[in-house]
């Protein structure tokens, strides 16, 4: 039964590891033209729209603006992930470019800098923990959004030469299958949010199975391509590599928010940790697929974000613990240092 509940528990990462082996076993199903394919475009843009759709009717606006107050605590947060963060994982690969890493997969520690944060996990970590879970929402959804220009903007800067797209067209395929769908999400929200509020439709779980499908037909286009090969070796590093990198920036922004001067709460430091060094495999993976399209070595550039995504989850889960015997400890000392009246 245990072994039951955990599969149910973690059934999205199951989910990673058999789209990749499905797509090892024949990749011909989903490849870019291949039996899957929708006959008037690539699988990744169809299911892509379908996601937007999904998080346009999931994000709900009120939330966001009543955050808007604590500027500091989200100007931190955005400048850390989307311009701190890319321009340190830059200078640390020009290091790692003398090694005998695969390049791509370098490439692709690189487009793991550049991504926004997530629209869950962040949140989920804060409130398990009982950190400033209004910050996590309002920082994970506001940086989704800006990402939409961002991170195009940051996979152009520093990768600029492996991308085969032209800067308009980029932005206009990303209008058309990010912002026009989560524009009619929200829309379409207003109408049936009494709807939504009482069923409560499994909105995670369906985005979260497009999702797997877009994982699926990029492996499939890479399995399906002779001239890529991985060697192990450039794999396990990249993994430690994944595994400094996170637990590196989440020791950095604990440093930063609790420093002596720090305007910032225990509850606040929390929010901090999680929103500055996630990253979101939700927007990065169809991201990559429009800012990539066509490059053979796709596959490879998105191996990193892969392995990011549960690291991320796992290092945050394994910490919950620590992180909120801390801010409840901190919380309690800033209760006994008032003075009483």
């Amino acid at each position: 039964m245990r072994l039951l509940e955990r599969m149910r528990k973690d059934w999205f990462m199951i989910g990673i590891v058999l789209a990749i082996a499905g797509a090892k076993l024949e990749p011909s199903v989903g490849v870019n033209g291949g039996k899957s394919a929708p006959p008037h475009a690539p699988p990744s843009v169809t299911q892509w729209k379908k996601l937007a759709w999904l998080m346009g009717l999931i994000l709900i606006f009120k939330e966001l603006t009543s955050a808007l107050v604590h500027i500091r605590l989200h100007l931190f947060i955005q400048i850390f992930t989307l311009a701190f963060f890319p321009a340190t994982i830059w200078l640390f690969l020009q290091l790692l470019s003398i090694t005998p890493i695969n390049e791509w997969l370098l490439k692709g520690l690189q487009t793991v800098g550049c991504m926004p944060p997530p629209v869950s996990s962040a949140v989920i970590l804060t409130k398990a923990v009982g950190g400033n879970e209004a910050a996590a929402i309002f920082n994970s959804a506001f940086g989704s959004f800006l990402g939409i220009v961002i991170t195009p903007l940051l996979l152009l800067l520093f990768l600029g030469s492996s991308s085969s797209v032209p800067f308009t067209s980029i932005f206009s395929q990303l209008f058309m299958t990010v912002v026009v769908p989560l524009i009619i999400g929200q829309i379409v929200r207003r109408y049936i949010k009494d709807w939504l509020e009482r069923t409560k439709p499994p909105f995670g779980a369906v985005s979260s199975s497009v999702l797997l499908m877009i994982i699926y037909t990029t492996f499939c286009d890479t399995f399906s391509n002779p001239n890529i090969d991985l060697d192990k070796f450039s794999l396990v590093l990249v993994l430690f590599i994944i595994f400094s990198i996170q637990l590196s920036f989440m020791l950095l922004t604990f440093i930063f928010s609790t420093r002596n001067n720090s305007v910032f709460t225990p509850a606040d430091t929390v929010a901090i940790i999680f929103c500055s060094t996630h990253k979101s495999l939700t927007l990065g993976i169809p991201m990559l697929k429009i800012v990539f399209a066509g490059h053979e070595h796709l596959s490879l550039i998105s191996v990193p974000l892969l392995i990011y995504h549960p690291v991320q989850i796992l290092l945050g889960s394994v910490l919950v613990p620590t992180i909120k015997s801390w801010m409840v400890s901190r919380q309690k000392g800033v209760k006994l240092t008032r003075p009483t009246v």
